[in-house]
């Protein structure tokens, strides 16, 4: 399947399930939902500053689009575990008392034939309008979560949102931006990929969403057997996925050249890179790992083997089947643009829609982080 282009052109955190503090009513909570091809993830959080603090959060793998490769339908069991989990994202909107939201869905509702048919019985059943958001607008939501992460000295930037349905990648020059505006040319990036005013702004060189992500990709390889042949395919199918995707064509400089990457996989290599046998949002976000120790890990894994992937804590239960078709998309970027070292997030579309209704409704202070 060919890449989306636009016109012209985990380690998974365990669900969370917490009372509700009892807290003052004077500022508005916001919520964000992004209900993605294998996870249904929410946050609700209070503007605070420059940023904004977390009240709340919650995190399931549902597996929405399993079998969606092979029937180009959502199945009646992806729906119920989806439902459900969509229930008690209800609850905790309701016990908030949030109503400044965001709810979206993304690539497994794109591509499934009962897409709608689904979006209907989700609001029949729970009360909750979810949008079937664009690529162009989910790739933007990734690329402002990862703002705070962008180094001053930046000139090129890649952003790349690794997701269970597709992939993301966004080229930001960011040269005619003065060294302390890039973070907030990146913020601005809710109004759309366009400049719209007279100041520098960045500037996307170009962008594509390619309709292969850990769980699809994983899909189209499960029939071959030997796990390292598999691993191997896989990368390079991905690669080959990238050949309209302007900057692939040329090579670039290592100077004022930075990779961010946000996904499951990215964070849970930083956590075996660590050797985290729980995971820790606070040691993984913001890390820098070279090309060298992700390959190491990437590396450990393969020699583990399936059965050893499962019992490997590192990786844990909801990852373990997803990691392999993950790292190969990860190896197949550094491959493409050999790099020293890529930014890790742990952060991606929800905190992007936090930050995008924050920023409409003026509630962040203006400033650096």
């Amino acid at each position: 399947m060919a890449p989306k282009r636009p016109i012209g052109a985990g380690a998974i955190p365990d669900p969370v399930e917490s009372p509700a503090p009892s807290l003052p009513d004077r500022v508005p909570l916001y919520a964000a939902l992004d209900l993605g091809t294998n996870s249904c993830r929410m946050l609700i959080a209070r503007p605070e500053g420059r940023t904004f603090r977390v009240i709340d959060s919650f995190s399931k793998s549902v597996q929405l689009g399993t079998g969606l490769e092979r029937s180009g339908r959502l199945s009646r069991a992806a729906i119920y575990r989806t439902i459900q989990a969509l229930r008690v994202c209800r609850q905790k909107l309701r016990r908030h008392r949030v109503t400044r939201m965001r709810l979206v869905a993304t690539e497994a509702c794109r591509r499934a034939v009962n897409g709608a048919e689904f979006m209907a019985r989700v609001e029949r059943e729970t009360g909750l309008t979810l949008d079937v958001i664009p690529t162009e607008e989910e790739a933007r939501l990734a690329v402002i979560s990862c703002a705070p992460l962008v180094s001053a000295r930046t000139e090129q930037l890649l952003v790349v949102d690794i997701g269970g349905g597709s992939t993301e990648l966004v080229w930001i020059d960011l040269r005619d931006v003065p060294e302390a505006e890039r973070k907030r040319a990146i913020m601005q990036m809710h109004m759309g990929f366009q400049s719209k005013g007279t100041a520098p702004a960045a500037r996307v060189v170009d962008w594509i969403s390619v309709p292969l992500g850990v769980a699809t990709l994983r899909e189209q390889f499960r029939d071959v057997e030997d796990d390292a042949a598999r691993f191997a395919l896989m990368s390079w199918y991905f690669e080959e996925n990238l050949a309209e995707f302007a900057p692939y064509k040329d090579e670039q400089s290592r100077d004022g050249f930075q990779i961010v990457g946000t996904s499951g996989t990215i964070t849970t290599v930083a956590a075996s890179h660590l050797g985290l046998r729980r995971y820790d949002r606070n040691k993984v976000d913001g890390l820098t790992m070279t090309s060298d120790e992700i390959d190491r890990v990437i590396r450990s894994y393969l020699s583990l083997g399936p059965a050893g992937r499962r019992r490997d804590p590192r990786i844990g239960q909801d990852r373990q089947t997803l990691i392999m078709s993950g790292a190969a998309i990860l190896q197949a970027l550094l491959r493409c643009w050999p790099t020293d070292r890529l930014s890790v997030a742990d952060r991606g579309l929800r905190e992007g829609m936090l930050y995008a209704q924050m920023a409409a409704d003026g509630v962040l202070e203006d400033g650096e982080d």
